[in-house]
């Protein structure tokens, strides 16, 4: 079976508040990004791999790539203005014959080849399957309330409306792995939605989605901070 991995470095991350896209950022002296394409590169059911850039990362992410030796790269196009819009530029570049497509963002890089396999070895039964781990957190869905002050005045203040069952509650990673005959149709009956993950439209079509579990270090980097672990992170990762 043909699988196309696409793996999107378009973001700007505004919450990164660094000159350099977040990508490009370096976790023990790598590439975030490179730690990923590294996995996606090796594996064998990984046929080529589609980047995602945006026109402030591109040249560096191809000097990345010869850098590092990433030979499956079928091509590193522009993204959009929104991750949808990404996604949508990924899936054009896609190969004609690939069955499965894979979507990875490219902040998170510590996915390893079990991972890949078992969410792809889902996808081939299901037609869509994503990673991801149960929440261990205390959940509390949350609302704004007017009060009074002690001069009378009305200010917004944040209150618990209740506290959410965790037992079913999954946070969702990627990558996520779906038949490209149905995520293009996701894309197309609703792909103007605002969406936090392609999934939410797989679903929206009313088809089903799998869930396999994935390694709670499967970490997002998001903000500065989050290097400090994928630094601890990176440490025990290059021992493998």
């Amino acid at each position: 079976m043909y699988v196309t991995a696409i793996v999107l470095a378009a973001g700007r991350g505004l919450r990164f508040r660094s000159k350099i896209t977040k990508p490009l950022a370096e976790i023990s002296s790598q590439p975030i990004i490179i730690y990923s394409l590294k996995t996606l590169d090796k594996h064998p059911e990984i046929k080529d791999i589609v980047v995602v850039a945006n026109i402030f990362n591109r040249e560096e992410i191809k000097s990345n790539l010869r850098k590092y030796r990433i030979r499956k790269i079928r091509e590193v196009v522009l993204g959009g203005k929104t991750r949808r819009d990404s996604v949508r530029n990924g899936l054009k570049a896609a190969a004609g014959e690939a069955n499965l497509v894979l979507i990875h963002d490219g902040v998170r890089p510590f996915i390893n080849k079990e991972m890949v396999s078992e969410v792809i070895r889902e996808a081939k039964i299901s037609g869509a399957a994503i990673a991801g781990v149960p929440v261990k957190a205390t959940i509390k869905k949350v609302k704004e309330s007017l009060t009074c002050s002690g001069r009378q005045e009305k200010s917004k203040v944040k209150i618990v409306e209740k506290t959410l069952n965790r037992e079913n509650l999954w946070e969702i990673q990627t990558p996520q792995v779906f038949r490209k005959a149905l995520i293009l149709k996701a894309y197309k009956k609703f792909g103007n939605l605002s969406v936090t993950d392609d999934s939410m439209l797989v679903e929206k079509l009313g088809a089903k989605v799998s869930v396999v579990l994935g390694p709670y270090n499967n970490i997002k980097i998001t903000t500065p901070e989050d290097l400090i672990l994928a630094e601890a992170i990176a440490k025990a990762w290059n021992t493998k």
